[in-house]
């Protein structure tokens, strides 16, 4: 018998021996949740006290003050005690008041006991932590670079769109062909908006609808007024959700939709307003594009559209300079020399003929010298205006000398020709020219005709021919037409 106790009691301490040299700390409850058996290691891992832990503690009083020391939640409390009372295993971290972190494990044994192991995991906790950290900061690094190069793809996707619009803008010959390109760019740099173009008449009262796309709202006109943007001198987004007013251009469409955005574009060129943008979104997105960027983008298009218009501007007033008279708005005898030539191969190509007049004032010295150079002007302003007024419409007319003129009458032969120049003359001596407070003597002109190609085939023939008239009509006493053929 004392055999069989002395082997018991060999075998016990080597199971403690064993026990405290494991690393975890363990515990073993009853089946009424007392303590049977602990290692030493326990203290170590759980940073307790010899009073903290001995065999006879409860459980109870083991959890209220791992609870009242912040180790234990009330909440895995109340799982943990939950699954004890239907004996299943459970698992939850303790997070030592020094910061540590242990993992306690419980599982049930043999007549409702429990055998609880804690191991410190705050290594392996603080590495995880780390390692979803490192994880989460890789995945935020790759968000980051996928949206800085969707948006450097997006930015050069508008530069190319851009350069394309500039191509194309700065290729057109007149501001009817740069509307054209706008309305069919806009459609495909903004699709899904809907817009219009707008550009200050001469008189600067109002602005003229020009062009637009995807929408039949073009205002033949607008009032400068009626668009805070040109009121305010500077782009204007409205947006509902913001402290906005609609446009009184905007409002006069009587959209059948509620408008939550749209944007208004100033045309600036050279300093100078010259017309007006205006866009309409209908979603909070365009093309994909979210509404404040694709607003940045309308006022660049809008920038770039600013600087196509004043260039075709100046370049069609340098161009009108070139080749029109200052004082009286006719062309030049230049541009006339070079629209005959026109005429005469269009004409020699279609088997067709055509009709030039020169004329001039009758005793025009006088008028300079009897009431000044001044007069003068105003007599030649005066031709200038009878000519267009009479035959502008299906002529090219000319000063093409001091105070000599030339029209030029596609497809006329020599009966129409003379009609022409018939109809001109009454014309002119009807015209009362004012100057001062009065009027000036009456005005006359003397006028020849030639025709191609029977007066000549080139330019200067015709013009010499059509002269030889006109010096026929002054010495045939003046005010009255001529031509070669019937002197």
């Amino acid at each position: 018998m004392d055999g069989a106790m002395q082997v018991s009691q060999t075998q016990l301490e080597l199971a403690n021996d064993v026990l405290n040299t494991m690393e975890q700390g363990i515990l073993v409850w009853s089946a009424d949740g007392v303590c049977q058996l602990h290692n030493q290691r326990i203290y170590e891992i759980l940073e307790l006290e010899p009073d903290d832990i001995y065999v006879g503690l409860t459980r109870q009083q083991f959890r209220d003050r791992a609870e009242k020391r912040g180790e234990m939640t009330a909440e895995d409390r109340k799982w943990s005690e939950a699954r004890i009372r239907i004996s299943k295993p459970y698992a939850i971290d303790r997070k030592l008041p020094s910061g540590r972190v242990v993992l306690t494990n419980a599982r049930p044994a043999r007549g409702g006991s429990y055998v609880v192991t804690f191991t410190d995991v705050t290594e392996a906790r603080r590495a995880a932590t780390e390692l979803a950290e490192a994880k989460s900061a890789a995945e935020a690094a790759r968000a980051e670079a996928e949206d800085i190069l969707s948006l450097e793809r997006a930015r050069q996707t508008e530069a190319r769109l851009i350069s394309q619009l500039d191509e194309w803008l700065q290729s057109c010959k007149s501001l009817d062909e740069l509307f054209v390109i706008v309305t069919r760019f806009m459609e495909r740099l903004l699709p899904g908006s809907k817009g219009e173009l707008y550009i200050y008449s001469n008189s600067r009262d109002v602005l003229d609808g020009m062009c637009h796309w995807n929408t039949h709202d073009l205002h033949s006109t607008i009032a400068p007024d009626s668009c805070w943007a040109l009121r305010r001198g500077r782009t204007y987004e409205y947006d509902s959700k913001e402290i906005c007013f609609i446009c009184d251009h905007v409002e006069d469409h009587h959209h059948q939709v509620t408008l939550s955005e749209y944007i208004c574009v100033p045309i600036v060129a050279h300093g100078d307003t010259v017309g007006l943008l205006h866009i309409r979104f209908d979603g909070s997105g365009v093309g994909g594009v979210q509404l404040h960027d694709a607003s940045q983008f309308a006022v660049r298009c809008g920038e770039h559209i600013s600087m196509a218009i004043a260039n075709v501007k100046l370049r069609d007033e340098l161009h009108d300079q070139s080749i029109r008279d200052p004082l009286t708005g006719l062309y030049n005898r230049r541009y006339f020399m070079d629209a005959v030539r026109r005429q005469i191969s269009v004409a020699e190509r279609k088997k067709l003929t055509f009709g030039i007049i020169t004329f001039d004032a009758d005793n025009f010295k006088m008028f300079n010298d009897n009431h000044g150079h001044d007069a003068g002007d105003m007599v030649l302003r005066a031709l200038g205006a009878a000519v267009l007024e009479t035959l502008g419409k299906v002529a090219v007319c000319a000063r093409v000398g001091g105070e000599e003129f030339a029209v030029l009458l596609p497809d006329a032969d020599l009966p129409q020709t003379l009609r022409a120049a018939e109809t001109l003359r009454e014309a002119v001596a009807s015209v009362q020219v004012r100057y001062l407070d009065g009027c000036l003597p009456q005005v006359t002109i003397s006028a020849g005709v030639s025709t191609y190609p029977t007066c000549g085939e080139l330019p200067q023939h015709l013009l010499r021919r059509a002269d030889e008239a006109l010096y026929l009509a002054k010495e045939n006493g003046r005010n009255c037409v001529k031509s070669v053929t019937n002197a």
